[in-house]
């Protein structure tokens, strides 16, 4: 079914990440966009950026991206970074990596994690004299949108960005950097042109306001200091992620493209970001210059209809049935999920980290998807 952007249990962290289309809010304020404690530097878009999802195949950085580390055999680098949300898929990969480096790594969440939500003195102790603080946290958006996941989806995000702020402005030595979880879905329905930090229109509905409120609370606890980056992070693939349905429908001969809502044929855009360069760009980001949103996506989004296609030829298989609107809408009942989830046009390009000169392993859909689901290039 379709691939959500977060799913875990810690208030669940994110997974991309978001997907939502446009669902209608109850009760939520429309909230201006956060204001930033230094103004961001200018992005000049790459040519042709606006014209097509496909940028030159010359990635702007001109850099190798450096390999992710094997094994814990790195000596301790004295570090201590802090994982809010770390039981998720995204945060469990990050802890792993981090661990392997040679960092000493910190887990603020509910069961088995090391510091436990509510505990303030416990996590002003934890981001106290950290290198950096990453909050992954926020109850998992495949879920159906009534009332109550509605509002547990807001005071999830919401509740522990406003702990960790309270906890870094308590903290003698506060970290330098602070991330923070977003959704490459704040952006609108975009089929006409891509989705840039600079050029990017903000869009409505439920899941909208729960990103612009949770960026909005976020950059509301800024601390001298203390640099914050919010992650508008893309779908993310990766082993154990929402990609795994996918994969099931597609060997079940289901996996056509998703047929339905504002644009017509399943050629919605789907960006995408594999799960290690999300990593990297986490590195990344914390050793750069920039702050603010920074879009965490690949610079090659595709179609759902080539996403699906992509998929089933990495998996050797023919055919897919196309899903209808009605087929989807029935299904996402069934599992208690949402077709917005795959309908929605998410055209993200990341700009910032491409003029920042990032580089990424896994730019192109086919070789993410063949490191993914271990298939040899034909």
């Amino acid at each position: 079914m379709p691939p959500s952007e977060e799913q875990s249990v810690d208030p669940q962290p994110i997974e991309s990440p978001s997907a939502e289309a446009t669902i209608e809010t109850t009760q939520v304020p429309r909230l201006a966009e956060p204001q930033f404690t230094a103004p961001l530097p200018p992005v000049t878009p790459s040519p042709g950026a606006a014209a097509s999802a496909q940028p030159t195949e010359v990635l702007p950085g001109g850099s190798h991206p450096a390999p992710l580390p094997s094994a814990s055999t790195a000596p301790p680098s004295g570090r201590t970074v802090v994982i809010a949300g770390a039981s998720g898929f995204m945060g469990r990969r990050f802890a792993e990596l981090l661990r392997a480096e040679g960092d000493r790594v910190v887990t603020i969440g509910r069961t088995g994690a090391d510091v436990t939500w509510g505990d303030t003195e416990n996590i002003v102790r934890a981001v106290d004299g950290s290198a950096l603080v990453l909050n992954l946290a926020g109850k998992s958006v495949n879920c159906r949108y009534n009332e109550q996941n509605k509002a547990e989806i807001f005071r999830s995000r919401l509740a522990t960005t406003e702990e960790i702020g309270v906890a870094v402005g308590r903290a003698s030595t506060p970290p330098p950097v602070w991330m923070n979880a977003s959704t490459a879905t704040i952006y609108r329905h975009a089929d006409d042109r891509p989705m840039t930090e600079a050029e990017g229109e903000i869009g409505t509905g439920f899941s909208v306001d729960v990103a612009t409120s949770w960026e909005q609370t976020f950059f509301a606890a800024a601390r001298p200091g203390v640099r914050q980056i919010a992650l508008r992070t893309a779908i993310t693939l990766g082993d154990g992620s929402a990609l795994q349905p996918l994969v099931r429908l597609a060997r079940l001969g289901l996996g056509g493209p998703n047929i339905g809502g504002r644009t017509p044929g399943g050629n919605q855009r789907f960006s995408w970001v594999h799960l290690d360069d999300a990593y990297r760009a986490i590195r990344f980001l914390e050793h750069s210059h920039l702050d603010g949103p920074v879009n965490v996506s690949s610079p090659f989004p595709s179609t759902n209809r080539e996403f699906m296609a992509v998929l089933r030829r990495v998996l050797g298989v023919p055919f897919g049935m196309p899903l209808y609107g009605w087929m989807l809408e029935l299904g996402s009942r069934v599992i208690r999920t949402e077709t917005e989830l795959v309908l929605k046009s998410r055209w993200v390009l990341p700009e910032r980290l491409l003029e920042a000169g990032f580089a990424f392993e896994y730019p192109h859909l086919g070789p993410a998807l063949r490191q993914i689901l271990r298939k040899p290039a034909p």
